[in-house]
């Protein structure tokens, strides 16, 4: 069948891309992806940062964003949406982490392409 549409999550490991799955379910203890890496055990914090002027004008890079690894990050896409993140993995082309849901209260695991993110604020 096949209907030409990847499979979500992605089930391979492609170079920039991390076992997918929400960590210690796609990945072993080994990788990185154990149970330690799960969401934070409470909300992001209540603010929204400030957008820097000329922020955004280049791409985002893995070796810029990696300083944010485990840390509340605030994400703009360049679609204009924008959310609090908890990142976990920096791939070469792609980010994994934990994506606040304010309406549900709750964080979902989330991977996305840094090409989409223009800018970012870690804390």
């Amino acid at each position: 069948m096949g209907g030409g549409f990847p499979s979500f999550p992605p089930t391979g490991t492609g170079p920039g891309f991390p076992p997918f799955g929400p960590p210690g379910i796609g990945g072993s203890p080994s990788d990185g992806f154990g149970q330690q890496q799960g969401p934070p055990s409470g909300p992001p914090p209540s603010f929204i940062p400030q957008e820097s002027p000329g922020v955004g004008t280049f791409a985002v890079d893995p070796g810029g964003i990696r300083r944010c690894l485990h840390r509340f990050t605030f994400i703009r896409l360049t679609n204009g949406r924008s959310f609090w993140y908890f990142p976990v993995f920096v791939g070469q082309r792609s980010i994994a982490g934990w994506r606040w849901r304010p309406r549900q209260n709750r964080w979902e695991y989330f991977g996305i392409d840094l090409n989409r993110i223009s800018s970012f604020s870690c804390f």
